[in-house]
């Protein structure tokens, strides 16, 4: 196992065994390489999620996670290769397009509206699928028609108790629940997250953990995460990068004891 720094150090967060996974594709790229005037960010990475599963995306820093993770979002075009969700090349598609497919992401920093209830953030997410996107003219009591699914998801994420409280007053991890509640609201096929543990305590991290495994029950998940403890105990599957390209891929026990990752993480071989 990967040792010596404290972010390798195992800890449990009481999460469930892992659940049944499928051997069939969701989300699939091939050969994607970016570059940027001259720089390749990326080189040749082909990388396969299974459905059904949580697949990790991590890797020293400078190793090409956010790129490939806004490529495979769509919030870059790459320079070559090509993107598959669901049987559909998505490659020169925008992001909006991407999320009415059903491949929807969450931000690194919190994006919620932070002078609304944790309701009314629910409701506004609910907005677009619900058909009431843009009949902004209505009173905003036309929307308690999304109450009652609206409180479906904050319970789904633990927030019910604070459903009356503006997002301003919650911690900081019950900020990113409830950023994944507004994302849940979009009805995603897969959801894809990026570092959801950054910046949380232990608690918070492991009350985020619990809910990831939650919602990946009936859906797929995608997580770019640096803290290893989550990604060994919550991740089904896991790809490394390094100096954008794939170095190892598989189950964590596998890549953990890849002396390639090691050295990639800590400079040198440990046993």
């Amino acid at each position: 196992m990967l040792s010596s720094p404290p972010f390798l150090i195992f800890s449990s967060f009481g999460i469930s065994s892992r659940h049944m996974v499928s051997t069939q594709p969701i989300l699939s790229a091939t050969g994607l390489t970016m570059e940027f005037r001259g720089f390749v960010a990326v080189k040749d990475v082909t990388l396969s999620v299974n459905e059904g599963t949580i697949h990790a995306l991590i890797g020293p820093n400078g190793a090409g996670k956010t790129t490939v993770f806004n490529l495979l979002t769509k919030f870059l075009t790459p320079t070559r290769g090509q993107i598959v969700f669901r049987g559909t090349d998505i490659t020169r598609l925008k992001p909006a397009e991407v999320a009415r497919l059903g491949l929807v992401r969450s931000f690194q920093i919190s994006a919620v509206f932070p002078h609304l209830t944790v309701l009314d953030n629910v409701r506004v997410a609910l907005q677009r699928p619900e058909g009431l996107a843009t009949q902004f003219w209505l009173p905003s009591g036309s929307l308690s028609v999304l109450d009652d699914r609206a409180m479906e998801l904050i319970d789904a994420v633990n927030l019910s108790a604070y459903a009356h409280l503006t997002a301003s007053e919650l911690s900081y991890g019950r900020k990113r629940a409830l950023e994944i509640a507004t994302t849940l609201a979009l009805d995603p096929a897969m959801l894809l997250l990026d570092e959801p543990m950054a910046g949380m305590g232990h608690e918070d991290i492991g009350r985020i953990a619990e809910l990831i495994r939650r919602v990946a029950k009936n859906r797929t998940v995608l997580m770019v995460e640096h803290n290893l403890n989550v990604v060994a105990d919550l991740c089904d599957r896991v790809t490394v990068l390094a100096r954008g390209e794939i170095l190892s891929d598989g189950s964590y026990e596998t890549v953990s004891a890849d002396p390639r990752v090691r050295e990639a993480y800590m400079g040198t071989e440990h046993e």
